[in-house]
Formats: C-alpha cells, sequence, structure tokens
C-alpha cells in the first residue's frame, strides 16, 4: 500500500492560524501577506517517563500555596478576584498610551513597598526612563528592582539572580529568543517568551505580569495560544480624549471573568474611582428636557449613565441627520422607527442627535429605553417633575422586555438619591402597580407608548404636528 503524503501547512505569522493552502489574507486576524508556508509536524512516539512527585487525593492538597495577595490597589484586586495568586500569570492588553505601564509601575511599587521583592522588566524604554516616570508618580520603593533587557536568557538570568515575588514584563513583544524562529513579536517568539515565563513562574511560585499590546481591531496582537497559556487576561480601556479608564477581566482561572475595575489618569499617575457613577452624570440637580438616567451593568458592577438628546428641524426634510456619540447608530435608528410608528412622534422629518455625558460607552439593550425617554422629552422640550432613572430592551413591536440584574440596578439609583425607576412589567413579582425597592418608586410598564404615558411625554401630541 502507498503510503500517504503529507499535506504542507500554512500558518498567519501573525495570529497563527493555520490553513492547507495558501491564501494573501488571513482568515482570523485579516492580515494582508501574513500567510506562510511550514512543514508538516512529525509525529513521534513519547516513552513514559517515572513521575517526580506521586500523584495525591485533591482534599490531600494545601491550599496555603495559592494564597492571595493583596497588591495594594483595591479597583485591581477587585477585578483579579481579590488579589495575586503566586505562581499566576497575568497578561494586561491596552491599546498605546492608555496608561499600562504606569498602572503596573504603581503595582509594583506597592508591591515591593510591602516588603516584596520586585522585579520590572522594560523592553520598550530606558532604565532611567522608568525612573524619570516613577518618581513623577511616587512608585519608588527599595524592594523595586528594574531591568531593562530585550534578551530572554538575560530576562529568566535577573530572574535568578533577584529571586522575586513579582515581575512584571513590559512587554512581551519587545523580549525575544535565539532559540525560536522569527523576529521579537512574531508567532513563535510571543509563545516561546510566554510559554517561559509560565513555566519558571510555576516552578519558583512567582506571579508575573506581562504587557501586551493591541492590533488596530482592538485585539491582543500575538496568537490566541498566548491567552491559552497564562491564567489571566485583563483589558486596559480607555478614551483618549477621557481620563477615565477600566480593567476588564476576560478570563480568569481564580475567580471572576466579569469584573470591571475603575480608574482616573491624573497629572500624578493612575488613581482608582470606587465610585464612578457620577462621572456619566451631568451636574445638573433638576431633569432637563431631553435628557434621562439609566443604569447599566459593567461586569458586576451597577453604572448610573446619561443620555442626552436633541431633535431640531432638518434642513432637508429627505435626508434628517441621525448623529450619535456613545450609543450605537443602528440602535438609535431602530428606536427613532419605533418611537414615530407606535407612539406617534414626529421624527422622519428632523435631525436627531444623541449621546452620552462622560465619555461613556453603552452598548446593552437596556438602556433602550433611557433613549427613547430622552428623545421624547427633547421633542415635547419637557422634563420631569422628579429624578426618574429607565430601564428596558425596546422591541420592533414596541415592547419593553425584560433586563438581568434588576435589583442591583435599581438599588444603585436609590443610593444616589433617585425617586422614580421605569422598567418592563412583570421584571419583579409585585402585586402593586406602584411597588417601592430600596425606598425608590417602581413603575412597570408594558411599552413605550405606556412609558411615554406616565411620564407625560405624550401630552402634546397632536398639538406638535
Amino acid at each position: 500500500m502507498a503510503r500517504k503524503t503529507q499535506t504542507p501547512t500554512w500558518v498567519c505569522t501573525e495570529c497563527g492560524w493555520t490553513t492547507t493552502k495558501w491564501v494573501g489574507r488571513c482568515g482570523e486576524c485579516q492580515t494582508w501577506g501574513s500567510v506562510v508556508e511550514k512543514g508538516a509536524p512529525k509525529l513521534t512516539e513519547v516513552a513514559p517517563a517515572t513521575p517526580t512527585s506521586k500523584a495525591v487525593p485533591i482534599s490531600q492538597v494545601s491550599e496555603q500555596a495559592a494564597h492571595r495577595h493583596l497588591t495594594g490597589i483595591s479597583e485591581l484586586d477587585r477585578v483579579l478576584g481579590g488579589g495575586l495568586v503566586p505562581g499566576a500569570v497575568v497578561l494586561l492588553a491596552g491599546e498605546p498610551g492608555v496608561g499600562k505601564s504606569t498602572l503596573l509601575l504603581d503595582v509594583a511599587a506597592k508591591w515591593a513597598q510591602a516588603g516584596r521583592r520586585t522585579l520590572y522588566v522594560t523592553g520598550e524604554e530606558s532604565a532611567a526612563q522608568v525612573r524619570l516616570r516613577a518618581g513623577r508618580t511616587k512608585a519608588l520603593a527599595d524592594e523595586l528592582y528594574l531591568a531593562s533587557e530585550t534578551d530572554l536568557g538575560t530576562v529568566l538570568g535577573h530572574i535568578e539572580q533577584t529571586e522575586p515575588s513579582l515581575m512584571v514584563l513590559d512587554s512581551v513583544q519587545t523580549v525575544g529568543t535565539s532559540e525560536a524562529d522569527g523576529s521579537p513579536g512574531g508567532v513563535s517568539q510571543v509563545r516561546e517568551v510566554t510559554g517561559a515565563l509560565v513555566r519558571v513562574a510555576k516552578r519558583r511560585g512567582m506571579a508575573v505580569i506581562i504587557v501586551g499590546h493591541v492590533t488596530k481591531e482592538g485585539s491582543i496582537a500575538g496568537p490566541r495560544t498566548m491567552e491559552h497559556l497564562v491564567d489571566v487576561v485583563l483589558n486596559f480601556e480607555g478614551d483618549r480624549h477621557s481620563g477615565f479608564r477600566m480593567v476588564r477581566a476576560t478570563k480568569n482561572r481564580y475567580g471572576p471573568a466579569d469584573e470591571v475595575g475603575c480608574f482616573e489618569m491624573t497629572d500624578s499617575g493612575i488613581m482608582e474611582v470606587p465610585d464612578p457613577s457620577g462621572l456619566f452624570t451631568s451636574d445638573n440637580a433638576d431633569p432637563q428636557p431631553g435628557t434621562c438616567v439609566t443604569v447599566t451593568m459593567e461586569g458586576r458592577r451597577p453604572l448610573l449613565s446619561e443620555v442626552q438628546a436633541l431633535v431640531a428641524p432638518s434642513a432637508s426634510e429627505k435626508y434628517p441627520r441621525r448623529t450619535t456619540h456613545g450609543v450605537e447608530g443602528g440602535r438609535v435608528a431602530m428606536i427613532l422607527a419605533v418611537l414615530e410608528r407606535k407612539a406617534g412622534l414626529p421624527l422622519s422629518n428632523r435631525d436627531v442627535y444623541v449621546s452620552t455625558v462622560g465619555g461613556a460607552r453603552i452598548s446593552e439593550p437596556s438602556a433602550d429605553l433611557a433613549i427613547a425617554v430622552a428623545v421624547a422629552s427633547a421633542v415635547l422640550d419637557t422634563n420631569f417633575p422628579t429624578r426618574v432613572v429607565a430601564l428596558g430592551e425596546v422591541g420592533l413591536a414596541g415592547d419593553l422586555r425584560r433586563v438581568p440584574g434588576l435589583e442591583k440596578r435599581v438599588g444603585e439609583a436609590a443610593r444616589l438619591g433617585f425617586d422614580l425607576a421605569v422598567v418592563p412589567r412583570n421584571s419583579r413579582q409585585a402585586h402593586t402597580k406602584v411597588p417601592t425597592m430600596h425606598g425608590l418608586h417602581v413603575i412597570e410598564v408594558g411599552s413605550v407608548a405606556e412609558s411615554l404615558s406616565v411620564l407625560n411625554l405624550r401630552r402634546q401630541r397632536r398639538a406638535d404636528r
């Protein structure tokens, strides 16, 4: 019988995607000209080896070796699930200039100030540049050691000499080794560097935080296997025009993977924001026409966000403008169509502008009702007699759908002094028309039209036409 020939494999040098034939554009990361041929791997039989340690029942494994240590930054500890676990490898990814290095230098300094030895390895800056930033942000400590290296072997040598309990590598794309193919930042190099750091972290019980860059599309640069190698993946998000930053966990082997930490970038460094709801609402004590507040869930944390709308006569009745900022344009267009067909608001010949306050980005469907209420208030130029928060997903039939985490959302609104909440019907088991939750009056409605009637936003509908 003739032996089958092995099919060559083509691999993307940017993300590690494989295919059986050459293509000009990677099917995973959509990069042009990055697919190269790689020989088929040879399968070899591995002989069994004698284990160095005996397997034991899981109930007899000590938990002390995985005892968490606080980083000194409560918002980061919140995302990590209560602190850093010895031997854990954390990948922190974010866009250039968002503040990754500033945050991790602060983490390293606070870790060292607690009497624990820390090694900060930088491949993008010189040691003098890092020292200058540390002096500006007051991130100096005697137990904080600094090295500027780009060779993996030298980095491992620094670990053996310093024996730290925490190591920060900034960034993994700048470190390379001669034992792997390609240049630093490539698929093979990033995989080899990450794998070596994971092995030394598990062997020494040393926590490791790795900085990773992101691509133009916002995904973590390098192969996806890099995310599988590490224990925790954090994304550092923020708008260049706003000082507000968020650390979001997308993978966490030691805690919840849906938690969010809030920070603010200032001249003196990264500052924690334990109560960020006030950043996304205006300072006006009285409700204004064209505004409505909603509560979104960032991880398990409720955040208040204010939606503002402006409706004006259009210069071109055939092509009215629809401008949005902080909310999805397609979602707003759908809500405007529902308001015109199901609530009778004249919007087809008017320009509509919808924006959020403080640079917040709202992608949750639970903010649909707040957008609808803000637009209706802008059309009628009418404000509310009391502070109102609106929650609910709007359907194409004009109905409202329930939102998850209603108790937390309403509780946050009550804590910040709101008086009335409009929520979808059957959101909670209540037998009264105006139930009370956390001292806040709650009105349950079944449709967008009913919610506008409750808020007296349909009184002038015919006159307005």
